[in-house]
């Protein structure tokens, strides 16, 4: 829906006019740009600002997908995806996912016509004596996430944070693989055999292969691309090549770095693992935990944008009306999120089962499928063969993700209890 708003004549020269165009969306509640028409001479200029027209460029965008993958998971890695698959195994496997993913993310491109863990590491650094459980870190997370909900109401308006972010994952990025490069060395002997049982090999590589996908894709490329300048598909496509290349070199290095230096024995939280000052392990932690902020703001963005559109809040964002809509529908959003992790504490087990769930199909399944519906009429036959192959081999690996997902949250549900201090 379009409309046109006569804004003002300068009235000492009758040969200059200005009109605001204004692009409105009646599928979305969140502002994008406005844009401003100036006529001059019979010549149309346009300047746009933020509001409803798309205005992000193609890098910021490529910040904000690089900040995804960069997030404080990457510390996991070593130990979810490394110690289960190997090095031939997680090499091979880390590149090939690297490349489907590009492949189904571009897909969808051309269709366009949350962690409590760093702050439990800090306070162990310090004190051991299982005063501040797990649970409260993760309470005070979720308090720290909500306030950068409600002062960030929709996903352009992070501009400066995303500096921030590749500020945060560049220092406990490099602070980990330092370690683990001086660890690595001091060591002698490390053992990189599976530490699974023969039994349970098979299902904790297909959570790891679950984990792989989990990796690159943050299942929100659409709501990302309606932010991005025009033309979209080609700028979008140049930000997709940014995250899977210069973006991606930060994960290869600390997983590869933290599996080599501590084998089958990495930690699933690779700060754990690592030896050094104290206060160059807590800086790591903290700049993780903030980035983690951050990273959690870009994945809630589609439930945000959801709720914003379905309550229909419009105006100016920082109005108080807004405000106090977000404080209460965010902050509850973010509650009940808290309150799931801190009772489930090994929470990392639904990383495999979110990949099954609903990476899988939204990134390989349904992206192949839109493609096949939308460009039937211009493919050729091997071309809609290999299509209908990704869709049904990818369904077929995300049932068999979800069965080892489910089977590993069972056999760890035996272990630890609720609100358990890990």
């Amino acid at each position: 829906m379009e409309t046109e708003v006569e804004v003002g004549k300068d009235k000492r020269r009758n040969y200059y006019d200005e009109k605001l165009t204004i692009v409105v969306s009646e599928d979305t509640a969140h502002q994008i740009s406005t844009g401003v028409c100036i006529s001059y001479n019979h010549v149309a200029y346009f300047h746009f600002s933020s509001g409803l027209v798309p205005s992000d460029p193609w890098y910021q965008v490529g910040f904000v997908l690089t900040t995804g993958i960069n997030s404080s998971y990457v510390l996991g890695y070593s130990g979810s995806i490394m110690v289960p698959l190997g090095w031939i195994g997680g090499v091979t496997g880390l590149l090939l996912a690297a490349a489907i993913s590009l492949y189904a993310n571009i897909l969808v491109a051309r269709l366009h016509e949350v962690g409590g863990q760093a702050l439990k590491a800090i306070y162990v650094l310090y004190s051991d004596d299982g005063a501040l459980k797990l649970p409260y870190c993760i309470a005070i997370a979720g308090f720290v996430c909500a306030l950068f909900a409600f002062g960030i109401p929709h996903l352009s308006a992070l501009r400066v944070w995303l500096g921030f972010s590749t500020f945060f994952s560049f220092v406990y990025i490099i602070i980990a693989f330092v370690l683990s490069l001086r660890d690595g060395i001091k060591a002698h002997v490390r053992d990189y055999s599976n530490p699974v049982s023969h039994g349970d090999r098979i299902f904790s590589t297909i959570g790891a292969v679950a984990n792989l996908v989990f990796a690159y894709n943050t299942g929100m490329l659409p709501e990302i691309q309606a932010t991005v300048k025009e033309p979209a598909i080609k700028n979008m496509e140049k930000a997709l090549w940014f995250q899977f290349t210069i973006g991606g070199l930060p994960l290869y290095a600390v997983t590869f770095m933290g599996y080599w230096a501590y084998g089958s024995s990495t930690s699933t939280y690779l700060l754990n693992s690592v030896q050094g000052p104290v206060w160059v392990k807590t800086l790591a932690n903290v700049a993780s935990f903030l980035q983690t902020v951050i990273a959690l703001h870009i994945f809630a963005s589609p439930m945000y944008e959801y709720l914003d559109t379905k309550f229909g809040r419009v105006g100016n964002p920082f109005s108080l009306q807004n405000v106090l809509f977000r404080v209460g529908v965010r902050g509850g959003y973010l509650t009940i999120n808290t309150l799931v992790s801190a009772l489930l504490p090994f929470l990392g087990d639904f990383m495999s089962l979110t990949g099954a769930l609903s990476t899988f199909p939204l990134t390989f399944v349904l992206a192949n499928h839109m493609y096949l519906m939308v460009k039937k009429n211009k493919l050729s036959p091997p071309q809609k063969a290999w299509h209908w192959l990704n869709v049904v081999g990818f369904s077929c690996l995300a049932v068999a993700a979800a069965i080892a997902a489910v089977r590993l949250i069972v056999f760890d549900s035996k272990t630890y209890h609720v609100f358990a201090d890990l």
